[in-house]
Order: structure tokens, then C-alpha cells, then sequence
């Protein structure tokens, strides 16, 4: 009778697990660690986004100078102390920006002032669609839409000259931000062997010290045969242009090239922006519509050779830039930063994938056996 007391007592205190649904403490633990993450993420990106004033000219200026940093390591070969070879480098580059941007000011602010005068003219190239136009009306007008006075014909409202000013201030930096940018540029390449050296002594042991080096160099040399490859690549597509626009009588080659040039540097998005100026002017200055289609669509065939096969196949050796990672990273960043987050979504773009090789290698590049047999296609 005790010995049963006491196992009835000890069955009592013990509590019985009835929760079957509940999920073993491992996953659980994963759960917790997935929402941790992503409120770490949005978190993240809720600083970058309202502090992007500070933030922004100090990413450009560290993704900039490890492209740079190449550069001030080859002069320092020449016993040229790295502070010298620093402002010379950033002056060199701010000087070929200038230059280029100067190419494209000038001819921009005498088409604004022209703007006004453009419409009856470009009335008269599109007087050819002024009969579709007029059936699509009639379409209209037997379900009840019925145009407004004066649209019988083909109109083109023209932007007035006020937005000019509006669009320069969206896509051009405060003159605070540009400081800091040189400034830290500057300050970057001149000390970036000592931050190497103080990131990699961050470690204690051996292996994980040898491993930062291995991130470190691996960035600044992708980094830096980035901009050296896409460098070349975009002049070559600003000279290609360039030619084109002077072969078909187009106002300002030079300055139509140089914006190419630039552009091009924005991925998807600076290409189509170029299409669009191209299609523009062409329809403007030539003499016939048919004439004015012709530079924009060499341009747009000079473009898909360059995104689909020159860029891919040089840069491809390198690193392997997926298609919807390179379109997902663009939108992102230019959603958070604008223009520059548009051209600094590839190179953050090439570092996440650095240290994705190096923190997590694949061991087995092989799938397992469930997986690759489910992936056979079917007899």
C-alpha cells in the first residue's frame, strides 16, 4: 500500500505532457532566430534610410576607395607616399567626372531654354498619327469617354523649365554630402593598409585572422577589377555612341557619348534612361521621324551586345553576378538611396557575395540524392 501511495504521490507531481503540437525546442530556437534576424534587417535598413544623408556619401566613399585602393598601391610602388598618391588619385577622378559632366551641362541647359519652341515642330513629325489618333477618340466616344475640346489632333504638352530646377535637386547632392565624400575618400585610401592591419589583429587565433585577410583581399581585388572592367566597357559603349550620333548628324556627339559613358554605370536603369534621350533628340533635330528612330536604335543594339554578352563574359570570370540578384539589388538600393544607391548596388552587391563564399563555402557543390532524383525529369 505505500510503495502504490508513493507512486500514485510521485505520478501526481509529475505533470503530463499533453501538448503535442507543440514544436521541439530546436526549431523553436530557429524560429526565434529567423525573427530575430529579420527585425535586425528592418531595423537596418529603417537607419539607412532616414539617416541616409550621413550614411550614404560614407558607404560611396569606403566602396569607392577599395575600388581606388589598387591604384594608391601601385603608385606606392613607386615610393610615392600613400597620402600624396590618395589626393592625387581622388583629384584625377574628380577631374575626369567634371570634365565628363561639363560635356553634358552645357548643351542640357540650352535645350531647357528651347523647349517652348519645340512643340509646333514636333507637331508637324507627328501629324502622321494624327488618324489613329482620331479613331481612338471615335472608340471612346461610342462607350461614352468622349475627348475634351481640342484633342482631335496629336498634342504634346511640354515640360515647363521649373522642372529642371526640381529634378537637380532630387538627383544632385547637398554640398554637405559632397564634402564628406572627398573627405573620407581621401582619409580611406590614405589609411586603408593601417584599418587592414587593425581589422585583421581585431582576431585572436590564427585561422580566423587568415580568413579576414582572405575577405579583405578578396574584395579589394573584385572590387577594383570592377571598376577597372566596367571603366573601359562604358567608354567603349560612350565612344560607340559617340560615333553613332555624329554619323547621324545628331547634336553634340561628345556630350551625347559622355552621358552614355555615365549612364551606363547605373545597370538596367542608365541604359533605358539613355534609349529614352537618344529617341528624344533624334525625334527632335532630325528631319523626318523615321530618321530621328535611327540612333536609338543602334544605341539600343550597342546596348544588348554590352549587358548580354561583353559584360557577362569579362566580368564573368571573375564573379558570377546572377541576373535577378543584380536586378533585385538595383531596386533595392534605389529605393534607399536614389542615383547612387542605383550605382552602388553592384559593388555591395559583389562584396555580400565575397563574404558569402568565404563565411559559408559550399563544401559539396553536389545536390543530395532526394533532391536530384526529384529534379530528374520524368520519363
Amino acid at each position: 500500500m505505500s510503495e502504490a501511495r508513493e507512486l500514485n504521490l510521485h505520478t501526481a507531481s509529475t505533470p503530463l505532457d499533453d501538448r503535442p503540437f507543440d514544436r521541439p525546442p530546436t526549431q523553436r530556437t530557429e524560429i526565434v532566430t529567423f525573427c530575430l534576424i529579420g527585425l535586425l534587417l528592418i531595423s537596418v535598413t529603417a537607419v539607412l534610410y532616414v539617416g541616409r544623408a550621413f550614411f550614404m556619401p560614407i558607404v560611396t566613399a569606403i566602396v569607392v576607395g577599395t575600388m581606388l585602393s589598387p591604384a594608391a598601391k601601385f603608385l606606392e610602388r613607386y615610393h610615392i607616399p600613400r597620402s600624396i598618391s590618395a589626393v592625387a588619385i581622388v583629384t584625377a577622378t574628380f577631374a575626369g567626372f567634371a570634365f565628363m559632366v561639363g560635356l553634358i551641362s552645357a548643351p542640357a541647359m540650352e535645350w531647357t531654354t528651347r523647349l517652348p519652341e519645340l512643340e509646333p515642330r514636333l507637331k508637324d513629325k507627328f501629324h502622321i498619327f494624327d488618324r489613329p489618333i482620331a479613331m481612338w477618340h471615335q472608340l471612346q466616344a461610342m462607350f461614352g469617354a468622349a475627348p475634351a475640346p481640342g484633342e482631335t489632333s496629336f498634342s504634346l504638352p511640354l515640360p515647363k523649365v521649373e522642372w529642371v530646377q526640381t529634378t537637380f535637386q532630387f538627383l544632385s547632392p547637398t554640398f554637405t554630402e559632397v564634402l564628406l565624400f572627398f573627405a573620407v575618400l581621401v582619409l580611406f585610401i590614405a589609411s586603408w593598409p593601417s584599418l587592414r592591419r587593425a581589422l585583421v589583429l581585431t582576431f585572436g587565433d590564427h585561422e580566423s585572422r587568415l580568413r579576414t585577410l582572405r575577405i579583405l583581399n578578396a574584395i579589394e581585388t573584385n572590387l577594383g577589377g570592377y571598376l577597372l572592367t566596367v571603366t573601359l566597357i562604358n567608354m567603349g559603349v560612350g565612344l560607340a555612341t559617340g560615333i553613332i550620333c555624329a554619323l547621324t548628324n545628331m547634336p553634340n556627339p561628345a556630350g551625347l557619348g559622355a552621358l552614355a559613358t555615365i549612364m551606363n554605370f547605373i545597370p538596367i536603369i542608365g541604359p533605358i534612361v539613355m534609349f529614352v534621350v537618344l529617341l528624344a533628340v533624334g525625334i527632335i533635330t532630325a528631319s523626318t521621324l523615321g530618321a530621328g528612330l535611327i540612333a536609338a536604335a543602334c544605341f539600343s543594339v550597342i546596348a544588348f551586345v554590352e549587358g548580354h554578352f561583353v559584360t557577362p563574359t569579362i566580368i564573368g570570370h571573375r564573379l558570377a553576378l546572377n541576373a535577378l540578384a543584380v536586378f533585385i539589388a538595383l531596386a533595392f538600393w534605389t529605393w534607399l538611396w536614389g542615383p547612387m544607391g542605383a550605382f552602388l548596388s553592384s559593388p555591395l552587391l559583389i562584396v555580400g557575395l565575397v563574404l558569402k563564399e568565404h563565411l559559408m563555402p559550399v563544401k559539396d557543390a553536389q545536390l543530395p540524392e532526394a533532391c536530384s532524383s526529384s529534379m530528374e525529369p520524368s520519363q
